[in-house]
């Protein structure tokens, strides 16, 4: 027996950070059909909240030193303000969502991230995804909505990368589901080149991936984008896509299909 669709769905922050960009993504999300779950992080926001509340966000490589100040200012704008107005525009909607952290009935288990050259703090790296409790949610036709905050089992809450979030709830909810992993951020697609929004790949497999990769193709932020989506391939998800937020509608004639 065929296995039935569920979409994982991840928007990027600078969709988030655009009232009506958001608004109009939320309400092609609430079109979309079949089950489907939500993830978004939100550190623009708090970035932005961090400061006026006089705490110093540092970044390396792209990547945020969450210490625990910071981490108080995540957990309020990840799992509070970002969160909830999703939730409530997504009301609005018709679309019954459920705003979620990963501690949220033990759905995402994290370790902390191990200190290498660089000690990222309060930092948690997926160690497993509790697919059985979020599909009881899916089951009863609530709409998930994850932010960006995981937890160690023990008490400890963790900043955690939404891409690689939305990657390890495809995979465990391929268990279940045939997934369809859809990232969505304010380029077309991955770019052959990174100034021009219309230079599109259309199709990569891994091949291509890595011979791209290895002639410095893909800028910073999307490598790591495109391991977490070549991850989800390799460990059962049906279909990755990344393009601009109307790819959920398929009003675009622009996005980018992965596969091996």
């Amino acid at each position: 027996m065929a296995k039935e669709k569920l979409s994982v769905v991840k928007i990027g922050g600078n969709v988030i950070e655009n009232p009506e960009a958001l608004a109009t993504f939320l309400e092609q999300f609430s079109e979309l059909e079949g089950k489907k779950v939500l993830v978004h992080g939100g550190g623009k926001r708090a970035t932005h909240i961090a400061s006026k509340l006089g705490i110093e966000s540092q970044m390396v490589n792209g990547r945020r030193i969450t210490d625990a100040e910071t981490l108080e200012v995540i957990t309020m704008v990840y799992g509070g303000l970002v969160n909830k107005n999703i939730v409530a525009q997504l009301q609005s909607l018709d679309t019954d969502a459920i705003g979620l952290t990963g501690a949220d009935i033990n759905s995402i288990a994290s370790k902390k991230r191990p200190v290498k050259e660089i000690d990222y703090g309060f930092v948690g790296d997926v160690k497993k995804v509790n697919h059985i409790s979020i599909n009881k949610l899916i089951e009863a036709d609530f709409t998930p909505v994850f932010c960006a905050i995981t937890h160690d089992e023990n008490g400890q809450l963790f900043n955690t990368n939404a891409d690689t979030i939305a990657s390890e709830l495809a995979i465990g909810l391929s268990k279940l589901y045939r997934v369809e992993l859809v990232y969505c951020f304010d380029k077309n697609g991955v770019l052959m080149e990174v100034d021009d929004d219309n230079s599109v790949i259309d199709f990569m497999d891994s091949g291509t991936y890595e011979i791209l990769k290895h002639k410095g193709v893909f800028h910073d932020g999307m490598l790591p984008k495109l391991e977490n989506c070549y991850h989800a391939i390799e460990a059962g998800v049906s279909r990755v896509f990344i393009g601009n937020p109307s790819i959920i509608s398929n009003k675009n004639q622009k996005f980018t299909t992965l596969f091996l």
